[in-house]
């Protein structure tokens, strides 16, 4: 007989996230890129969680797990599913009950959300259904640069002062920053300033909800440096680092639940 584990599954618009849990903490997780049908997300990248599980249970032995992020409602073998801004806000505030605001960068959307005492969610907005700023603008930008998500988030920190990005469309911008690069500019200035206007961006929203320290990103997008940095000079703050990989938050607020559910 396996023991209890209880689970988390964050089918988002790019990425499968899963988060396993015993009753003392993460045992498993993974992350791994989104398939055609969101459900096939679901059992491979769980299936993949359960691997790192030192007696390897199988999805079926799994004592609780819930669904979140866009394809949630799919999982037919989740026992339910709950939305990722809770997700995410119960996620953070586990790693640190100190936080209560949250920008979350997905692939598709940019989430600012307000966080009580108890981790419950106060307040949260969504940007407009622009791309400008999310997961797929980064992507998009990486490849102009020709490097990939790594170098381009890194590239930024190297610059003397960052050009102004004025185009709010992605593809707008993305014609712009080729304008510049054919213009010889310093790719590293260009890139401080796509940082510079994402981060105007996430603080257009942030302000909506109210900005409390502290304050944390989440989502893939978490792990942009060069964003990290143009977000704590726009916040004039430092953003916290968290104990768990930001870009299973989501996955990780849905197993906390999941437990919950089972042992209270």
């Amino acid at each position: 007989m396996h023991k209890e584990y209880f689970a988390g599954c964050d089918i988002g618009s790019t990425t499968g996230k899963a988060v396993i849990l015993d009753k003392h903490g993460i045992v498993g997780s993974a992350i791994i890129p989104g398939e055609i049908d969101p459900e096939d997300t679901a059992r491979i990248v769980l299936q993949k969680a359960c691997e790192q599980v030192k007696d390897q249970p199988q999805i079926s032995d799994l004592t609780y797990l819930i669904g979140t992020g866009y394809g949630r409602k799919v999982i037919s073998f989740a026992k339910e599913n709950i939305s990722e801004i809770s997700c995410h806000a119960l996620g953070v505030y586990q790693c640190d009950a100190a936080i209560h605001t949250i920008i979350d960068i997905g692939g598709q959307d940019i989430k600012g959300v307000a966080i009580g005492k108890d981790g419950t969610v106060l307040e949260f907005v969504m940007n407009d259904k622009c791309a400008a700023g999310t997961g797929r603008f980064f992507e998009m930008m990486s490849r102009t640069f020709k490097m990939d998500l790594d170098e381009f988030s890194r590239l930024s920190l190297d610059a003397r002062h960052a050009l102004p990005i004025t185009s709010q469309c992605s593809v707008f911008a993305e014609t712009e920053v080729i304008s510049l690069l054919a213009k010889r500019h310093p790719p590293s200035d260009i890139a401080a300033g796509i940082q510079s206007s994402v981060s105007k961006r996430c603080f257009a929203l942030l302000k909506k909800v109210g900005i409390k320290p502290k304050v944390a990103v989440t989502g893939g997008c978490a792990k942009n440096k060069g964003l990290i940095k143009a977000l704590q000079h726009r916040l004039r703050m430092d953003i916290e680092t968290l104990s768990v990989d930001p870009q299973l938050m989501g996955a990780y607020g849905a197993a906390i639940s999941a437990r919950k559910k089972v042992l209270g």
